[in-house]
């Protein structure tokens, strides 16, 4: 029986193998990331044949950190998140082996970006009160309605789209899961300016929209379940990522502390350690949640890792603006953009501080959060729902 040991060096002689065989200077960027693909080092967890090798997840960090040294081209990881957080592993899950054929290999080696059409100007925080209506027309589905808080949208070529398609059931039942082609006609896709002055998500509005039910994820109705395995992965993308000690916030305000001694208090250095530390507490307990995750999918845990990200970097934010006083109210640019990646930590710190409060929304509102964490985690008496049987149709609107 072969060790973790002996894996880890199996694998090794199999990324020395390949990049022998694939020269990353010379190889076309998209024929070497296909190839990658092809040989199981993608995604090492994913099965054979799926970009992966059937291994552990924790494995995946020392082919990365292979590839990185020999200079190789990466899939720009932090233009298709949604892409690779969330679609792939609910792909995985849900698809069957003509969608995993057809979208998993484009989408990890970065040539289908995409989005996420699930929130709605009134299914944001309650997200099964989604009111865009797919119908059945033979072998596909007309949508129509309108979706809100889209990343990346403008980017993107494919979309994981959640409609009802029968209003007659309770709401988290008529729900159902699609793959969309944001290239199809009747999409409209208009920018959303936020208090940074950037505009990375916009609301999309669908009209006549037709989809093949070949690009049904899962069965008519069981949009819910399968939405939920995408939540669930959200999260730990948003929050629950490998880094290093003192990264992130934490990191840039240690380096804003050490840089600025005549701006130092008692009282922000109280508070600075009070934060290193829970810094360190979530980075720790997100290392707990990968190795949780190295033997099944992730659960309801992620959503604790997602607030305390979310408050972590407000609270931080906030101080390195306390920190550097009139300094730190300095706008770099408040010009109209539609970036391709989110720039957090490149910016200045009026910026970390304005789009930190977007950490609390996206990905699920902290208050959300705070229910799951009380119901599906500690086991607490949930609130009561009163329209729980009622169907949708006869909800107020």
């Amino acid at each position: 029986m072969s060790t973790q040991t002996d894996v880890a060096d199996k694998l090794s002689e199999k990324v020395t193998t390949f990049l022998a065989e694939h020269d990353p200077v010379t190889t076309d960027r998209v024929e070497f990331l296909r190839a990658r693909f092809d040989a199981g080092l993608a995604w090492v967890h994913f099965p054979i044949g799926r970009g992966g090798l059937g291994l552990a997840p924790d494995l995946q960090q020392q082919v990365d950190a292979r590839f990185a040294e020999a200079g190789a081209p990466d899939n720009h990881p932090r233009i298709n998140v949604i892409g690779l957080g969330m679609a792939a592993p609910t792909l995985m899950a849900y698809g069957t082996e003509d969608q995993l054929d057809t979208f998993l290999r484009p989408l990890w080696t970065g040539e289908q970006v995409w989005c996420q059409l699930f929130s709605e100007p009134g299914a944001g925080s309650d997200l099964a009160a989604v009111a865009t209506r797919a119908v059945r027309d033979g072998d596909q589905w007309v949508v129509d309605g309108q979706k809100v808080w889209t990343s990346s949208a403008q980017n993107a070529q494919l979309a994981i789209l959640l409609a009802r398609t029968d209003p007659d059931v309770p709401k988290h039942a008529g729900l159902t899961y699609f793959i969309c082609d944001m290239t199809d006609p009747g999409i409209e896709v208009r920018p959303l300016r936020q208090i940074t002055g950037e505009s990375e998500f916009n609301e999309v509005f669908l009209t006549g929209v037709r989809i093949p039910d070949s690009q049904r994820l899962g069965a008519v109705g069981e949009g819910w379940k399968v939405a939920n395995a995408t939540l669930n992965n959200e999260r730990v993308a948003i929050g629950g990522g490998p880094v290093p000690r003192e990264s992130g916030m934490v990191g840039v305000v240690a380096k804003s502390w050490r840089a600025n001694p005549a701006r130092r208090r008692p009282d922000l250095h109280g508070r600075l350690m009070e934060l290193w530390v829970e810094s360190e507490a979530a980075r720790l307990t997100g290392q707990r949640l990968r190795q949780k995750l190295a033997v099944g999918q992730p659960g309801p845990e992620g959503a604790a890792m997602k607030l305390s990200f979310a408050r972590l970097a407000q609270r931080l934010s906030g101080l390195e603006l306390e920190l550097l006083g009139e300094e730190g109210l300095r706008y770099d640019d408040w010009t109209l953009r539609r970036p391709l990646e989110v720039d957090f930590l490149g910016r200045g710190p009026g910026y970390r501080y304005l789009r930190a409060k977007g950490n609390s929304i996206e990905g699920g509102t902290s208050e959300i959060l705070l229910n799951i964490i009380a119901e599906r985690v500690l086991g607490l008496p949930p609130e009561h729902r009163v329209d729980r049987d009622v169907p949708f149709r006869e909800l107020a609107k």
